[in-house]
């Protein structure tokens, strides 16, 4: 099955409990659909959700390579590692990723880390560094235009990995090679 098709079976199934939380309960879904691309990625690159505080904030995750892991079974990588292709801020997918590009607290994510993936779940939005610190927009992704189109998107998973799937799982791939 296309990584896309199951991102979209997971936060359907997760969003038709009726009990989730915009932005949370969706993490597994997103972390599975990054470690699937991640996992044919050389050097594979392995997604941590709830990165603890460096000094710039929590953010919702991170993305590791296989150095940064004592073995390749572990869930945590090394203490103190700072991950190699960036951090993830995440919104629910009601949230405007454009706004949240600009906040303050991705610029503190943008100065410590160099990369961060922003999302929605819906909308992907890698930022970089200028020469000076500062975010700047690298490349980005739609998976739809508004929350009621994703939601009609998800509704049929198969027909999305069909049409969005490559060149969706191409574009992850990019974003975790970035460096």
């Amino acid at each position: 099955m296309n990584p896309l098709e199951t991102y979209l079976r997971e936060l359907r199934e997760v969003r038709s409990t009726g009990a989730a939380v915009a932005e949370t309960s969706f993490y597994p879904a997103l972390s599975n659909l990054l470690n699937e691309v991640g996992r044919k990625l050389k050097p594979k690159v392995r997604c941590v959700i709830n990165l603890a505080n460096r000094g710039a904030g929590i953010p919702d995750g991170g993305l590791f390579t296989p150095d940064q892991f004592q073995r390749a079974s572990d869930a945590a990588p090394k203490a103190g590692q700072l991950p190699a292709r960036g951090v993830l801020e995440v919104k629910g997918p009601a949230g405007d990723v454009a706004r949240v590009a600009r906040s303050e607290q991705v610029a503190r994510y943008v100065r410590e880390y160099g990369l961060v993936l922003v999302t929605n779940y819906r909308d992907f939005l890698l930022l970089g560094r200028d020469p000076q610190g500062k975010p700047v927009p690298m490349e980005a992704f739609a998976l739809a235009d508004s929350e009621a189109a994703f939601w009609r998107v998800a509704s049929h998973p198969q027909k999305a990995a069909k049409e969005l799937g490559e060149r969706f799982c191409e574009y992850l791939a990019r974003v975790m090679l970035a460096s």
